[in-house]
């Protein structure tokens, strides 16, 4: 695997090492002896899928409240998406700034978020799908979000949302959401 640690403090753009054959292709995805060697300490709990029907789907920005901060690994197995981390550890050096990538199946990247940062992500294609593995496990109530147009924030979504939830839609601000 091939890692490249981004603007923000500990997320890293991760790229398979693919070995092709006539078969097909090979690459590792996941290795926790690789991660340690890059310094990140990950071992996940928990994996989830998120299928997503529609081009311009949006979900997010999402994150944990402390004391239960998550640790994700996200990958998209089907399709093609636009995946985005923002810094919110307000004592961070790049607090409130964001990093944003085109996942996909073809290219096989993966972009780890460590604790203290937000997610979301715009799907680019119908039928994409998410994979992503995460630690420590989902801990109810702790839930937390802001605008994925939050202006203090300024994302450049490479489009308009056309689908979004009902809560996602009605999430406030940043301040809102870390106070």
């Amino acid at each position: 695997m091939i890692f490249t640690e981004t603007e923000i403090a500990g997320v890293f753009l991760i790229e398979p090492e693919v070995i092709e054959d006539e078969r097909g292709h090979f690459a590792r995805s996941f290795c926790t002896r690789e991660f340690a060697d890059h310094g990140i300490d990950f071992l996940p709990v928990q994996s989830n899928i998120s299928a997503n029907n529609s081009a311009y789907t949006l979900r997010g920005m999402h994150f944990h409240a402390a004391p239960h901060e998550e640790t994700k690994l996200v990958r998209c197995s089907a399709g093609k998406i636009f995946d985005v981390a923002v810094d919110i550890r307000p004592h961070s050096p790049s607090f409130r700034n964001w990093i944003g990538v085109e996942l996909s199946r073809k290219n096989g990247r993966a972009l780890f978020i460590p604790a203290g940062c937000a997610h979301g992500f715009l799907t680019l294609e119908d039928d994409s799908e998410v994979f992503y593995q995460m630690s420590p496990a989902y801990t109810p109530g702790h839930d937390r979000g802001f605008r994925w147009d939050d202006p203090v924030i300024g994302i450049d979504w490479p489009g308009e949302p056309k689908v979004i939830s009902a809560r996602d839609a009605g999430l406030g601000s940043l301040e809102d959401a870390i106070q």
